[in-house]
């Protein structure tokens, strides 16, 4: 993940800071020159530390911090707010055009992930704006470019434009364009061309298609694990052709975080999304406050709470908490809440958004898919008698299941033991002692 490493740093620097009860200016600078050092080795362009250090020592040694009762959570607080102004301050949304189509060119270098990140904004598009994109293949020169977009579009259900045996992106731009405006498709998102390196060729075909439609956005993808360089090919596209906004792909990667905390400051431009994984769902929006807070160790519930209202269905929801209230929770219950849980993605990600984690420690936890799914292969292997009453569950039922499942009889007594203190749970909350102890800001089972 993602300023994993500066993210340990700064909470140790801060860890010792907090010790010291009383801070003086030299302990400050201390604590500053430390930050620099953890800056640097993320790969943070070397001006931006300097100008970042320089903004939070200056508010960190007045009067009012050092001489506060709580120093430390101050300058914390000083470190924090120029975090998240340092990556844009808020969130930087998408711009439609009044006028639908709208034009989203996505350009960038080979190998950054345009392709992908294609259909992926497509689906964020779709499901958010509730809008009709199309995607259009203008990267006529990849082997199998082309039919990429078409495999990843339909897999998101939106369509693909395409012009069979044509070598001109400019045209292909063109008639895509006239194409949604005769079909009601908005907005149009081009996937682009790239080169290994940036120059004139793939510089004068970007301004060529820029010209041609006029695209509300331009969304340079960069590759985040490519760091400094992310940073420096940013810049080069924003000066040479204008871009509206970047898109950083493999944030989910063994990535130091440096072009994230750079780019914005170093072009003008805002983060308005990172990709958080491999599958098509796995684009979020940029919120500079959030990762700031992810960095300094204070987790991103908001984030948290997006994804789980992404995944969780809200009728199947509150019909299984009713259920639950009531002491009817069976195992099919069960069975639906781990899938939804399934779909909030990697637990080790989801567990790395709650305040406190650790992610050094829990990138030395191995969740695999084997171990989440075997609790719904034991279920999966049972009669659906058998998941709405448990109790019936006797020895030979339990060899049967876990024979089915490819267990042991122990596993399938661990997981009965487990639903039967959740169910045991479930049912302190409801009665009438629990809650008039949860009045009291006593949870019953704590």
């Amino acid at each position: 993940m993602a300023f994993e490493n500066l993210g340990e740093k700064l909470q140790g620097v801060f860890k010792k800071l907090r010790g010291r009860g009383k801070v003086t200016a030299a302990d400050v600078k201390e604590v500053m020159r430390e930050v620099k050092m953890a800056l640097l080795e993320a790969d943070v362009n070397f001006k931006v530390v300097k100008d970042f250090v320089a903004k939070v020592s200056e508010k960190a040694v007045g009067d009012a911090v050092l001489s506060s009762l709580t120093p430390a959570q101050q300058i914390i607080k000083i470190v924090n707010d120029e975090l998240t102004e340092l990556m844009g301050s808020t969130n930087s949304k998408i711009m439609f055009s009044s006028k639908p189509p709208s034009v989203i060119m996505l350009v960038g270098l080979q190998g950054a992930g345009k392709t992908t990140t294609s259909a992926k904004l497509g689906g964020v598009i779709k499901k958010q704006y509730e809008k009709r994109p199309l995607l259009v293949a203008c990267d006529v020169y990849r082997p199998a470019a082309i039919k990429q977009l078409e495999v990843v579009g339909a897999q998101m259900d939106i369509p693909v434009f395409t012009i069979e045996g044509s070598m001109d992106p400019v045209g292909i731009a063109k008639a895509a364009y006239e194409h949604a405006q005769k079909h009601g498709n908005d907005p149009v998102i081009i996937d682009t061309a790239g080169r290994l390196h940036i120059n004139e060729e793939l510089m004068g075909e970007l301004t060529n298609i820029k010209e041609q439609v006029k695209p509300n956005e331009i969304l340079l993808v960069v590759d985040a694990m490519t760091g400094q360089d992310a940073v420096n090919v940013a810049q080069s596209f924003n000066e040479q052709l204008g871009i509206d906004g970047v898109i950083l792909t493999k944030m989910d990667g063994d990535t130091r975080g440096g072009a994230a905390l750079s780019v914005r400051h170093i072009t003008g431009k805002p983060i308005k999304f990172v990709g958080m994984g491999e599958k098509l769902t796995d684009l979020e929006l940029f919120y500079p406050d959030r990762m700031a807070s992810r960095i300094l160790g204070m987790g991103d519930v908001l984030s948290l709470i997006d994804k789980a209202q992404d995944a969780f269905d809200e009728e199947q929801a509150a019909k299984l908490e009713k259920k639950m209230m009531s002491a009817q929770f069976n195992l099919e219950d069960f069975l639906e809440q781990l899938q939804q849980i399934k779909k909030l993605g990697p637990l080790n990600q989801i567990l790395s958004m709650l305040p406190g984690m650790n992610n050094k420690a829990l990138a030395d936890v191995e969740i695999s898919d084997k171990q989440m799914a075997r609790p719904e292969a034991i279920i999966c292997s049972m009669t659906l008698k058998e998941r709405r009453k448990p109790e019936i569950l006797n020895a030979s039922r339990k060899v049967r299941i876990a024979n089915g499942a490819g267990v042991k009889v122990s596993d399938v007594n661990a997981l009965l033991k487990q639903f039967e203190q959740m169910k045991s749970m479930m049912k302190q909350f409801s009665s009438k002692s629990g809650k008039k102890k949860m009045k009291h800001g006593k949870i019953p089972f704590m």
